[in-house]
């Protein structure tokens, strides 16, 4: 049994407000974070974790922004796939398959697919993660207990009702799942938003791990900030 990293690329990251790149704006994936680009940060401290073998990305087939000399660097358990998908369930799915073609049958292996826009993620996290998610069967993913005053608005932004936090959590990731099991969750429930809910839908409950709100998830312009100033203030593994 071994684990294997998954990193679904192919999206274009509209709510940043990227800078244009003719013909169109600049995925965030590649946008600069601490003199690299943001998914590099991401690959690193997958590629530095021991009990990782190796480690997938997937990319859209018309990616030219990939700078393939860079992520050299980072070693030979880094694989770029060219199959990304419209959706990000799509870009797993067809990654997922692309493993089986270059390693053969890793069905009962784990799979730990992590978001390209998570440039704070860390060793202790991954191996934390792993620790607590691998004797179970069903799998698990990161996430954080919800803080705050949570409220349901409409349409127009009033204020419906408070939403209960007790028992909610915010989903991170890496999300850890084994390979046979992911990749029929996914081909059943295609519609998700992560992973998790792919395998909620077929009736199992995945384990939560505690991380914490340090590894953030850039959507915003000013969550590249967050994120420079994390990756500058603590050691980065």
């Amino acid at each position: 049994m071994r684990y294997h990293a998954l990193v679904p690329a192919a999206g274009a990251g509209s709510r940043m407000g990227a800078p244009a790149v003719q013909p169109a704006p600049t995925p965030k994936q590649y946008l600069a974070l601490a003199g690299q680009p943001l998914i590099w940060h991401a690959l690193r401290v997958l590629c530095a974790t021991e009990a990782i073998a190796d480690v997938f990305v997937v990319l859209a087939p018309d990616d030219r922004l990939w700078p393939s000399a860079l992520m050299e660097s980072l070693g030979t358990k880094l694989r770029v796939v060219r199959c990304g998908g419209v959706t990000r369930a799509q870009s797993v799915t067809n990654g997922l398959r692309a493993m089986t073609t270059e390693l053969g049958d890793i069905a009962n292996d784990w799979v730990l697919v992590h978001d390209a826009a998570r440039p704070c993620l860390t060793v202790a996290m991954l191996e934390k993660l792993i620790a607590e998610v691998g004797a179970d069967e069903t799998g698990g993913l990161l996430a954080v207990p919800v803080a705050d005053t949570l409220k349901r608005a409409n349409g127009e932004q009033n204020v419906l009702e408070t939403v209960p936090r007790e028992n909610l959590w915010q989903a991170q990731t890496p999300q850890m799942f084994r390979h046979r099991l992911l990749l029929d969750a996914l081909t059943t429930a295609p519609h998700v938003t992560d992973e998790a809910g792919a395998v909620e839908a077929l009736g199992m409950s995945p384990r939560l791990v505690a991380a914490d709100i340090s590894n953030l998830k850039v959507t915003y312009p000013l969550d590249l900030q967050m994120a420079e100033w994390i990756l500058a203030n603590r050691g980065q593994t």
